[in-house]
């Protein structure tokens, strides 16, 4: 019996041999392809060529000015990102800058702000269409609606024409609760009428700011943090807070300061009494922060994709040199599914750019006056070259 079973393997073995080696002989053999390793090494040297783009794009930036960190992404991925220059040009002794480093994001702060409004919508806290006065009754416009306010179709007068007016003394912070007073005392005069027209307003924001505070019954930065910042993992952003100075330093004390551009050289930006003024701006965060929050708003973390959706929405029936507005975030309309927008205010720039369509994300945040040049990064991001208008100081 073991002789016969011991005979049968041999067959078999021999028979195996016989296959194995007719199969390369004649050439029948199958190769056993890993299309997942191919796809992997594909997306290996395609990353590799988009990062050596994006090297070259922002090194020659850096060459012609640009102080800053640049982060850029694909399909979810970090591509590239990189630390140009220093954080104190005006120090002789110079620290360089990290990815880490936290940079002013001026009225990139606007994206922030609309999706603490649309947090509080989804609480069952206010809704859009709701007259500011629900939430702020000495506010003395009528007909002002919190979708107004998001959409800069409000109408309202500019808060820092007012304040450079009627403020009495500089040294001190001009704060969210001091523009509303401001408001009820002076009652400017207004641009036009509620819903009448796209007017890019800062005074939009700031109001929001309050309307949150109002309807969360919790400090801004507070809100922001506890329902934003943690919940995505942004754990080096944060709002800078005057809320309990009684003197404007001369410096805001951060790492990254902000620096004015003159032809005797680089001067750093001394602190501001708007700076006190919070939801417009004065929201700190790094590339590596901001691309969580991508990541968050592609996982709809903070709200379903319905809800959403809308801060992407043309706002607007006009579009004013083919652009229109959203709930916190610029759209164009030569490239549908690009959402951007752009900072600039006391020595600080930013430009964030969220391609929906190819999934891809880019993020650039100076800290010099240096204008990052919107035709460059916006044909790197959307690989179609289309110039963006520039922003006009203080209201990018």
């Amino acid at each position: 019996m073991r002789q016969r079973r011991f005979f049968i393997l041999i067959l078999l073995l021999l028979l195996a041999l016989t296959v194995f080696f007719c199969g390369r002989r004649c050439g029948r053999e199958t190769p056993v392809i890993n299309t997942d390793s191919l796809f992997v090494d594909l997306n290996k040297a395609m990353i590799a060529k988009r990062a050596k783009m994006a090297d070259k794009v922002f090194t020659d930036m850096s060459r012609a000015g640009l102080n800053g960190v640049v982060l850029y992404a694909e399909q979810g991925k970090v591509i590239y990102e990189k630390a140009f220059g220093w954080r104190d040009l005006s120090s002789r002794h110079k620290d360089s800058l990290r990815l880490d480093d936290a940079f002013q994001l001026s009225s990139d702060s606007k994206m922030f702000t609309a999706e603490a409004i649309m947090l509080l919508k989804a609480k069952g806290k206010l809704d859009y269409d709701d007259d500011v006065r629900r939430y702020i009754p000495e506010f003395p416009y009528e007909g002002v609606t919190i979708r107004q306010l998001l959409t800069h179709r409000s109408g309202l007068p500019r808060y820092d024409s007012m304040a450079d007016e009627h403020w009495p003394d500089r040294k001190k912070p001009f704060s969210n609760e001091a523009l509303i007073k401001m408001l009820v005392e002076k009652k400017p005069e207004v641009y036009g009428a509620p819903d009448a027209v796209y007017f890019y307003n800062n005074i939009n924001y700031a109001l929001l700011a309050s309307v949150v505070e109002r309807a969360s019954k919790q400090h801004f930065e507070d809100f922001m943090r506890e329902n934003i910042f943690e919940p995505c993992g942004m754990t080096h952003s944060y709002i800078y807070s005057m809320r309990d100075d009684d003197v404007v330093s001369m410096y805001m004390p951060v790492e990254v300061h902000g620096h004015e551009l003159y032809r005797k050289g680089p001067v750093k930006s001394q602190n501001d009494y708007l700076n006190g003024v919070m939801g417009d701006k004065i929201m700190f965060s790094t590339v590596e922060d901001l691309f969580k929050y991508n990541q968050a708003l592609d996982a709809h973390l903070l709200l379903p994709d319905s809800l959403q959706a809308e801060a992407f929405e043309p706002s607007s029936p006009e579009w004013k040199n083919k652009e229109n507005y959203g709930f916190g975030w610029r759209l164009t309309q030569d490239y549908p599914g690009m959402y951007f927008h752009y900072g600039w205010w006391k020595g600080y720039r930013s430009a964030i750019i969220r391609n929906e369509r190819d999934n891809r994300f880019l993020v650039v945040l100076g800290n010099t006056t240096y204008l990052i040049p919107p035709e460059i990064i916006w044909d790197f991001v959307s690989d179609t070259t289309v110039k963006l208008p520039e922003a006009e100081p203080w209201q990018p």
